[in-house]
């Protein structure tokens, strides 16, 4: 009965674990519609970073786009800015007799030319100057020696005439006023300049809260007229598209956009998908991945033509302005400044690429369900898991939350955001983890006060920790142990520093420890530079001589890989060939908790123990690595095995027969391996009986056989033997048992 309330009790404490969980859960799916602007801020934070590690690949659609700069080193050249139209007309022209596609202005020709000589007639009282040519009449001239895009600004206040785009967009669906930005406004060019013109887009770029410009819009509304972005009609030009065409959601059969947003623009054969209000998410390349010309160096003819048509033949040109006076500069997610004319030019680069960014309709109910679904699997499943465990799995979930927006964002162009389930994840495993620990330190704090006068504070918190260990002592159980050991340590030591020792333990030990936990091993003590470990407690292992089998052939396979790669680092001392010595013996001890009442310790004890330390120093007598113990080779009928001798180690009267351990089932059906056991047991046959000269034959014949196998110490062993025997004969008692003198 005290056993089921015991259950009822746990059981009850995990389910409200898990309805803390499921409630901050609830509050953060609700906080989710909301979609608070501190959070919008993280996303696009996140979003910024997947750029910079990510930027556009420009290769996919360069060599299409040059940008001429009217920087710093121009306004020195040519003085303050605006320019005379001359100088622009003259830019133009010899764009257009190198080859330039096209020409996209991110420039308002809004007003007359200040030096025009009609201008100055007029403010100057000079008729005469009025018969000259016009500055504005040249600039619209040169318009004519390439496709020219003029530029011009919107404005939410009405100014101006209305925006006559040069080819109208054909629209699907209703007109999308719930979402596109509608402007009443516009500032225009000249209407020499914009009849001249091949076309005509806007300029204008709307940064988010933040100062960041992320998207560049394609479309707009101007008094319930659909017009173009520079960046869009530009490629309409280079292109020969016909009509851009603006697909709304109730135009395309999206069931997940409000009705009228803003879908996708096709131009020609590219369909470039736009969030609701008709922006295209620019996906920036590093600045000096496309061409740029200072505008000074072009109009002064210090590029010959030759050059320039290298570098702008057959291409869109855009002319905008990085000086500081032009004030033209934005943020973007790779530049704190950088002139607007890149984001246009950037828009048009994706264009031509068919390379998109972009936040389909469904990736906030995907966030919003991902959520749910990961906080939710936590909150269940962790009073289970506990707290390590639970943080692997909730830092599991973040890097699969993060991986696949990277993911998403590197292979589909798809920008998910992964802050929602990350959030939900962080959340229910911070608040459930409180929960428990402070539920912990209460049950903690009682059995403290319960036991602290009676009981070594050691053994109290291992109470407080498991209620169940109340008693000290343990069990005999059917166990395997692994005694392994450096040979030569104390000569290795010799040559290091103590620092150097510890730095080369440190890099030995740790690789040997991991394939041991991996063998389901549990590490009783490291000695030095011996590690002790046994299987099948405190945990079942049925297969416990198997495990300890291959976690010994591991480590021996490990620490060659670690003398051919260790030397080569430089980081650690090693001290040349290293071999070790691995003991195994399986059998009857006493583990659990011993110790005194004030120092305890998990471990084990008995003859197995002692067997496997003695096995292990065997190894160095007879030249093998691994020594294995009767009742172990017994329980190990796969393997490669080789019977030693039969041998009286120190500190017990009856003889043993250890084993070699060689290898694994692979190495145990191996012709070679099979043809030296064969050999080996004749050679024992025959040498157990005094038969020299029989044993000596078969070592000679097995002695390249040994070799293949890396035991060339065993022959040796034995070759001498037979020799010394021989020439002082052990006399008719002799048993054929060897008695070590060494541990």
């Amino acid at each position: 009965m005290r056993d089921i309330m015991a259950r009822v009790r746990h059981w009850l404490a995990e389910r409200s674990l898990s309805a803390a969980g499921l409630a901050v859960l609830g509050l953060l799916a609700l906080l989710a519609w909301t979609d608070p602007a501190p959070l919008q801020r993280v996303r696009l934070q996140v979003f910024d970073g997947w750029q910079r590690l990510a930027p556009a690949p420009v290769a996919s659609g360069a060599g299409q786009v040059v940008v001429v700069d009217i920087d710093e080193a121009s306004i020195a050249t040519l003085g303050q800015w605006p320019w005379p139209r001359t100088d622009l007309a003259t830019l133009t022209t010899r764009l257009g007799q190198a080859g330039a596609k096209v020409v996209a202005f991110d420039v308002v020709f809004s007003e007359p030319d200040r030096t025009s000589p009609e201008q100055l007639a007029t403010r100057l009282g000079l008729p005469a100057l009025a018969a000259l040519p016009g500055h504005d009449a040249a600039l619209a001239q040169s318009f004519a020696s390439v496709p020219v895009v003029a530029g011009f600004f919107l404005d939410r206040q009405r100014i101006g005439r209305a925006v006559e785009p040069a080819a109208p967009f054909l629209l699907h669906g209703s007109l999308p006023t719930r979402s596109v930005a509608q402007y009443q406004g516009a500032l225009l060019p000249l209407p020499v300049l914009e009849q001249a013109a091949a076309g005509t887009g806007s300029l204008t770029l709307e940064a988010d809260p933040d100062g960041i410009v992320r998207r560049a819009p394609l479309v707009a509304i101007h008094r319930g007229t659909l017009v173009p972005s520079l960046g869009l009609e530009a490629v309409r030009l280079a292109t020969g598209a016909g009509n851009p065409d603006l697909t709304t959601s109730d135009g395309s059969g999206e069931t997940l956009a409000a009705p009228g947003a803003a879908v996708s623009v096709r131009l020609g054969d590219t369909v470039i998908p736009v969030d609701a209000g008709g922006e295209m998410w620019v996906h920036y390349p590093r600045n000096d991945t496309r061409p740029v010309l200072s505008a000074a160096r072009i109009i002064g003819g210090e590029i010959s033509p030759q050059a320039l048509r290298e570098v702008v033949g057959g291409r869109i040109v855009f002319v905008g302005g990085s000086a500081v006076g032009l004030q033209d500069l934005v943020s973007t997610p790779l530049s704190e400044r950088t002139a607007g004319v890149n984001t246009h030019a950037a828009a048009a680069e994706q264009m031509l690429a068919g390379h998109f960014l972009q936040r389909p309709d469904w990736a906030f109910a995907l966030e919003w369900v991902l959520a749910l679904l990961a906080g939710g699997a936590l909150a269940l499943s962790l009073p289970r898991l506990g707290a390590a465990r639970g943080a692997v799995v909730a830092l599991a979930g973040v890097a699969l939350a993060v991986g696949g927006s990277w993911l998403a964002f590197t292979r589909a162009g798809y920008l998910l955001d992964p802050t929602w389930p990350v959030l939900a994840l962080l959340a229910v495993y911070t608040v459930q983890t409180v929960l428990a620990f402070r539920r912990e330190e209460r049950r903690r704090s009682y059995i403290h006060r319960a036991f602290d006068r009676y009981l070594s504070p050691e053994l109290v918190r291992q109470i407080a920790a498991d209620p169940g260990r109340l008693e000290l002592g343990g069990e005999e159980r059917d166990m395997s142990v692994l005694m392994a050991d450096i040979r030569g340590f104390s000569r290795i030591s010799e040559r290091l520093s103590p620092r150097q020792v510890i730095d080369f333990l440190v890099a030995f030990l740790t690789p040997m420890s991991a394939i041991l936990l991996a063998r389901k091993a549990t590490l009783d003590k490291y000695i030095g530079d011996a590690v002790l470990a046994f299987w099948n407690a405190p945990l079942d292992d049925p297969e416990h001589p198997q495990n300890a089998a291959r976690a010994a052939l591991e480590m021996v396979a490990k620490v060659a890989e670690l003398n051919r790669t260790m030397p080569r680092q430089n980081k650690v001392p090693w001290p040349g060939e290293v071999k070790i010595g691995v003991g195994l013996n399986t059998g009857l001890c006493c583990v659990g908790n011993m110790g005194s009442a004030e120092r305890l310790s998990y471990t084990l004890i008995g003859d197995t123990v002692n067997v496997a330390s003695r096995l292990e120093g065997l190894t160095k007598l007879y030249g093998v690595p691994i020594a294995v113990g009767e009742a172990m080779a017994a329980r190990l009928p796969g393997f490669a095995l080789l019977e030693l001798d039969r041998v009286r180690v120190v500190g017990r009267d009856q003889p043993a027969t250890p084993s070699a351990l060689l290898g694994d089932e692979t190495l145990a059906a191996d012709p070679q391996f099979l043809a030296l056991r064969h050999l080996h047991d004749q050679m024992l046959a025959a040498y157990r009986p005094q038969e020299w000269d029989a044993a000596e034959r078969l070592l000679a014949e097995g002695q390249p056989l040994y070799a293949a196998l890396g035991i060339p110490g065993l022959h040796a062993l034995y070759r001498q033997r037979v020799a010394t025997l021989r020439a002082d004969p052990p006399g008719a008692g002799w048993d054929g048992v060897f008695t070590a003198t060494e541990k």
